[in-house]
Order: structure tokens, then C-alpha cells, then sequence
């Protein structure tokens, strides 16, 4: 891990975000989360960023909460937010890989539509991450196998949003430019 303060940092924003259902907030820390990720390109930083993701869809939509299990699900999530935070102040990164899966993991005991309806967030959470690590310049066969989902998965939702469209090579017109260059040698 890369930037274990900025993720401990990330992590205490994100509860505090949850706690007042601040979607916009968990949305923006995810996006925060992906840039040092793209950076770095460590898998800590892409998990959290999907995580806070996944969190900001799931109370996005206040139904989540009538479902049976939410409340154990909500409890056990900061719990683990909370075991992961104490790892990183302790910069103990094998128990906080444990605390981020245990969060993963959470999905696997959620009752029957609940549990799918969270997983499948999850894994649209992982595409769209996968999408913003590619915007960043990042090779897809890399990201996809940073973030743990197929080539195709990714080309398929890019293609949709239009980021394989950007022409990073598109500059200035070259009349533009050599006007620039000869008011500058003037």
C-alpha cells in the first residue's frame, strides 16, 4: 500500500459520510480513492474505492433499508470500517486486507433478494471503478486485472460511456500553436 494515510484518512470520511447518508461525499471519496490508485495501482486503494462506491449506490436508494437484513448488514459494514481503521493506525496491512474482505464477505450472509440485489451493486461498482482506473490512462488488460473482472466487461462499459472515444492526441490547431511560438520569440 502506497498511501496508508490518505487511505486511513479516506476510511474515517467514509464513516463519518455514512453516518449522515451523505451519498455525494462517499461518491466523491471513491473518485479520490481511484485517482491514487491510478497512480499507484495497488489493490488496497482500488478495493476501498469500490467499496465507497458500492456503500454511496446502496443508501443512494432508501429501499435498501426495508430489507430484513439491513440493519446487521449496516452494523457489520462499520464495524469492519472500524477494525480496518484501528489496523492502518497500528500500519498492520495484513489485518486491514482481512477487515476489507470481511466486508466483501458481508454480502455472502445477506438474505436471498437482498443479497443479490447488493452483489450485483458490487459488481457494477468494480466495472464503473475499472472504467475511471482506464480513463486515467491505465491499460485495460491491466485494469481489468487490477480490479478483478474481464477485458470484455470493461471494453463493454467504456464503449458506452465514450472514454475509449477521447482523443488524447488532439491538441492545439498548428496555427494556433505557431502564432504562440512566434509572439514568444518576438
Amino acid at each position: 500500500m502506497q498511501e496508508p494515510e490518505h487511505i486511513l484518512k479516506i476510511l474515517q470520511e467514509t464513516k463519518d459520510a455514512l453516518s449522515k447518508n451523505d451519498v455525494i461525499k462517499l461518491k466523491n471519496l471513491s473518485n479520490q480513492t481511484i485517482h491514487s490508485a491510478s497512480i499507484n495501482q495497488d489493490t488496497e486503494s482500488i478495493t476501498i474505492a469500490v467499496i465507497i462506491y458500492s456503500l454511496s449506490k446502496i443508501i443512494e436508494r432508501t429501499d435498501y433499508k426495508e430489507y430484513s437484513g439491513w440493519k446487521k448488514f449496516f452494523k457489520s459494514l462499520i464495524k469492519y470500517l472500524d477494525s480496518s481503521i484501528y489496523a492502518l493506525k497500528e500500519k498492520n496491512i495484513e489485518k486491514f486486507n482481512i477487515e476489507l474482505k470481511k466486508i466483501r464477505g458481508e454480502i455472502s450472509k445477506l438474505p436471498g433478494s437482498f443479497k443479490k440485489h447488493i452483489k450485483e451493486v458490487f459488481e457494477k461498482a468494480s466495472i464503473n471503478k475499472a472504467s475511471r482506473i482506464y480513463e486515467h490512462g491505465i491499460s485495460m488488460e491491466k485494469t481489468s486485472k487490477l480490479l478483478g473482472i474481464s477485458m470484455w466487461e470493461l471494453a463493454k462499459y467504456a464503449g458506452q460511456t465514450g472514454i475509449s472515444d477521447v482523443n488524447l492526441s488532439v491538441t492545439m490547431p498548428i496555427e494556433k500553436r505557431i502564432k504562440i511560438a512566434m509572439d514568444i520569440f518576438k
